[in-house]
């Protein structure tokens, strides 16, 4: 979906975004007359988009207004479509989260069972709040890739336990059932743009974040801004070549490729060839308890995970770099071990010390993302 920003709409993201402004720091900011941007906010305060936060400081003369979003004129939907599990949270304008849910992605969740549920969940945390259609501003999908966002597609996800994923419409599928505007990102680019949003205050401008589960996923952001290439395959970032091989024989860790290394699945197989089948959920808990055979393994697809990262942070020079995904929230060990190995090969260290965290918003990073998206986008 192409979005044409009005100038109310660039105001209104503006303030958003900050929380609390005057008249005084919007025209520094927009270029328009005092009177049409007195005419645009006291619109504004009409329609109930925005709502008057008190007084500001006296530079001389009378305290200025200041003016902040009305955290009730419209709600939002944000919506993960992941591997393992995908959940759905109703926020209003503030991102205040008023109710989540959380499903397991097994082989029964195929698109029509899930667009079943998210329908479900939506009349219900609609009806629990009071809110009627007319309320919600749209969903935001934060989804794996291949993604065409344009026309709001997934196009060929691998490691899906169910079928019927492929070359799914999925923003037309849940605007027919829902009734209001659906957009479209992979699920990195918004946890990356939650993880900014609830940082806001901090002004990071450049952000490396990266999700470790089924697979491999990250986004880039430079200047406050999402780095999009010619194709959106967030997956890419497995692809990255850590150890010479064979191309010959891509897929396998022959080939050198970082998600031959590093993964859920990854784990699994490894284990699975010394003992019986285990789930994930399995291991995790055997990591927890101490298992030496399984802490190994964690621990060297942390460290292979981390030299993945040192070849990122010494291309693109983040002043934060975020790592989430099932693998990370595994065991704090893999959080740490990553980033001691990411440190211990990043060029100019300690001269440059980029911040490392699991982010703010951590397992819900995706779905708000998604719905910071739509606030910044159709609001």
């Amino acid at each position: 979906m192409s979005i044409n920003k009005t100038p109310t709409n660039r105001v209104y993201t503006y303030i958003a975004q900050r929380g609390v402004v005057s008249r005084a720091d919007l025209m520094k900011e927009f270029d328009m007359s005092s009177s049409t941007m007195t005419r645009l906010l006291d619109d504004m305060i009409a329609d109930k988009r925005l709502q008057e936060s008190g007084r500001g400081s006296s530079t001389g003369g009378r305290r200025p207004i200041l003016y902040e979003t009305n955290p009730t004129y419209g709600y939002l939907f944000g919506l993960e479509i992941s591997r393992i599990y995908s959940s759905m949270g109703l926020y209003d304008m503030h991102m205040n989260r008023l109710s989540a849910i959380r499903w397991k992605m097994d082989e029964s969740m195929t698109p029509d069972v899930f667009m079943s549920k998210v329908q479900s969940a939506v009349r219900k945390f609609m009806k629990q709040h009071g809110l009627e259609q007319s309320n919600i501003v749209g969903m935001g999908v934060g989804a794996v890739g291949p993604l065409d966002r344009e026309r709001g597609l997934i196009l060929d996800p691998v490691y899906f336990p169910a079928q019927g994923w492929h070359n799914l419409p999925i923003c037309e599928r849940l605007e027919e059932c829902l009734g209001f505007p659906v957009l479209l990102d992979n699920g990195a680019n918004t946890a990356l743009v939650g993880e900014h949003w609830a940082l806001r205050s901090e002004h990071y401008q450049h952000m490396l974040y990266v999700h470790v589960g089924a697979g491999l996923r990250s986004a880039v952001m430079s200047n406050g801004q999402l780095v999009y290439g010619a194709t959106d395959m967030e997956g890419a970032i497995g692809r990255m070549i850590i150890q010479a091989g064979n191309p010959a024989n891509p897929g396998s860790s022959i080939d050198g490729a970082l998600e031959s290394f590093v993964s859920v699945h990854v784990i699994e197989n490894e284990v699975r060839e010394q003992n019986e089948p285990w789930s994930f959920e399995l291991l995790v808990s055997a990591l927890s308890a101490g298992d030496a055979v399984v802490q190994e393994k964690f621990k060297k697809a942390a460290a292979y995970l981390g030299i993945g990262l040192a070849n990122l942070i010494n291309v693109l020079h983040p002043e934060q770099v975020i790592l989430g995904g099932a693998l990370i929230n595994a065991h704090e060990s893999v959080f740490e071990t990553a980033v001691e190995v990411a440190r211990s090969h990043t060029y100019y260290y300690p001269q440059y010390k980029p911040l490392f965290s699991q982010g703010v918003l951590k397992e819900e990073a995706v779905a708000a993302g998604a719905a910071v998206m739509v606030l910044m986008q159709l609001a």
